[in-house]
C-alpha cells in the first residue's frame, strides 16, 4: 500500500441557488465577496486565500460539462446546504449588527464549549450560513 499524500484544506464549498442575480446581490452585495466568475451556470467568489465559494444555478450542473480542457462531472443537491465563514472573535458583534442592519434575520447563535461562537442566518435560497470564531473545532 502506498503512503497517503497530505490534504491541504478545502478549496471549494458549493451551494445551489434558484436565481443567480439574487444570489449575487446577497453574496456580492450584502456579504461583500469578490465575484471572480459569473456564468449562466454559476457564480464563484474569492473568500480568502485558497478558498472559493461556488454558487451553482439549481439544475444547471446536473449533467457532465464537456470542455476542450476536460470533463467536469455533473453534480447537484436538493434542499438547503450549510457552510461556515471563519471570522475573528473581535468581529462577532460587528457582523451581527451589520447583518441585522442589512435586514438579514439571525436564525440562531451558539456559544461552544471550546470558547468559539457561531451566528447562523440564511441566504435568499434557504442555505444555512454560519459565521464562526476560533474555538468551534479543535483545529480552529
Amino acid at each position: 500500500m502506498s503512503t497517503r499524500p497530505p490534504l491541504r484544506g478545502i478549496l471549494e464549498t458549493a451551494v445551489f441557488a434558484d436565481d443567480l442575480a439574487r444570489a449575487q446581490a446577497f453574496y456580492g452585495g450584502v456579504l461583500g465577496l469578490d465575484c471572480v466568475l459569473d456564468t449562466p451556470r454559476m457564480l464563484t467568489y474569492a473568500v480568502a486565500p485558497r478558498e472559493v465559494l461556488l454558487v451553482f444555478k439549481r439544475g444547471a450542473t446536473r449533467e457532465d460539462s464537456v470542455t476542450p480542457e476536460g470533463v467536469i462531472p455533473g453534480h447537484h443537491t436538493e434542499g438547503p446546504a450549510h457552510f461556515a465563514f471563519a471570522i475573528d472573535a473581535a468581529d462577532y458583534a460587528g457582523w451581527k449588527a451589520y447583518l441585522e442592519a442589512a435586514g438579514v434575520a439571525i436564525r440562531g447563535e451558539m456559544a461552544w464549549q471550546r470558547g468559539g461562537k457561531s451566528l447562523y442566518f440564511d441566504d435568499p435560497d434557504g442555505n444555512v450560513l454560519e459565521l464562526a470564531t476560533p474555538g468551534l473545532w479543535p483545529n480552529y
